[in-house]
């Protein structure tokens, strides 16, 4: 083996380990974002919440998460990615462990915004590194491992988190979340000393100005169909814990393992979603096609996984709706993100995916208030799991019409 051949390897596996280490800062990611839900069925009691504030404390943290997104995707673009990823990953673990000693409603929000901030750097720094170290071929699959942290991280939080809440309480859960997030620190900065530097113009050549950003119109839509898409998920995260405990009755281990299966459903769609993109594009086929093609239908499963918990007769039907509402929002994450990547390309995609992020948490500030109202309004879940199916359907929509032509944009 020559030494140039050597040297590739090497890089492979360092880019192998970067893409691993993304995922599981993701997956830690949704752990501490979920960990209020699963810590729901007696954290709002024990701080004597109506399901309006619960939705409030919810939303706080898209107040900071959206607005943060286009100024740490600006960042991404002209400072080193990696150390700003690792201080977003320090902020957000820290607000996560401190959660687990707040007493009141403005300290949950004050604690919430502070997550949001530290969580905004997950999407538009990991797309920027996988836009400049991985290729276009194997980008679906890198996403997919993103995706899979997605859905892993609320699995693996519900799991354990309902473990620790049964044993420890509801305290316990954030403390925990947020120790381990910050072992994560440590190998991150071994890994990125092994990354090959970037060979291309991207090294070197300064980003395009925002205002020519900004009058991307690909950028507004693809956002929006974003946000469309994001609302039912995020509806999802949040809500499904207390929603089976309160709503069905179901015990905290039965919510544990209908909620898992769902999120494990969730992730191995993702991975399959990623391969078989990857699979068709390698074939040539129109990228652009495939990833609307998958969008869309994703959209249009859980619009249908939805509807179908809401008016699910009995337990067994309410867990095999929820597998099908799991199947379809693996689909989602994986194909907004190559997306927004294709648009952007290497040099600009912080910034896409930041803008494109802070558009798309619309759906996460008011969704979590109009659940809560709808909630406090009907004393009944239904009317807003109707509410979240229809802004599915309104995605598929979208990306399938709005959505312009999907190719790199011109001076990207």
């Amino acid at each position: 083996m020559t030494a140039s051949e050597m040297r590739e390897r090497a890089d492979n596996r360092a880019v192998t380990v970067l893409v691993a280490l993304l995922g599981l800062a993701v997956l830690l990611n949704y752990i501490d974002r979920g960990a209020i839900g699963v810590a729901a069925p007696l954290m709002k009691a024990d701080l004597h919440l109506t399901a309006t504030q619960f939705g409030i404390a919810v939303s706080a943290f898209f107040l900071i998460y959206g607005p943060a997104q286009p100024l740490v995707g600006w960042l991404a673009d002209r400072v080193s990615v990696y150390h700003l990823y690792a201080l977003g990953v320090a902020v957000w673990a820290a607000s996560t462990l401190l959660t687990g000693f707040v007493g009141n409603l403005f300290g949950l929000v004050v604690l919430r915004m502070l997550l949001g901030l530290g969580e905004s750097c997950a999407f538009s720094g990991s797309s920027k590194m996988i836009a400049r170290h991985v290729p276009a071929g194997r980008r679906g699959l890198a996403n997919a491992v993103l995706a899979t942290g997605l859905a892993l991280g609320p699995a693996v939080g519900t799991l354990a988190g309902s473990a620790i809440l049964s044993g420890w309480g509801w305290r316990a859960i954030f403390i925990v979340f947020g120790a381990c997030t910050l072992l994560w620190l440590g190998p991150w900065f071994w890994a990125v000393r092994a990354l090959p530097q970037p060979r291309d113009a991207e090294a070197v050549s300064p980003p395009m100005p925002y205002r020519q950003l900004l009058s991307q119109q690909a950028l507004w839509l693809l956002g929006l169909c974003n946000a469309a898409a994001n609302y039912c998920m995020f509806f999802v995260v949040v809500w499904l814990p207390l929603y089976l405990t309160a709503s069905r009755g179901f015990s905290i281990p039965t919510m544990s393992v209908f909620a898992t299966a769902t999120f494990a459903m969730q992730a191995l769609s993702s991975l399959c979603a990623g391969q078989v993109s990857d699979h068709l594009i390698r074939r040539g086929h129109d990228q652009g096609t495939v990833l609307r093609r998958f969008a869309v239908g994703g959209q249009i499963g859980m619009t249908i996984g939805v509807l179908g918990v809401a008016y699910a007769a009995s337990p067994a039907a309410v867990l095999g709706w929820l597998l099908v509402t799991g199947a379809a929002m693996g689909i989602g994450p994986t194909m907004v993100l190559a997306l927004g990547q294709v648009f952007a390309g290497p040099r600009l995609a912080g910034s896409w995916i930041g803008w494109q992020t802070g558009i798309a948490s619309i759906s996460g500030m008011v969704g979590p208030i109009v659940t809560g109202m709808i909630v406090d309004a009907t004393g009944s879940y239904v009317g807003a799991f109707v509410f979240a199916a229809g802004m599915s359907a309104v995605g598929a929509l979208l990306f399938q019409f709005a959505l312009p032509p999907v190719r790199q944009i011109e001076g990207a």
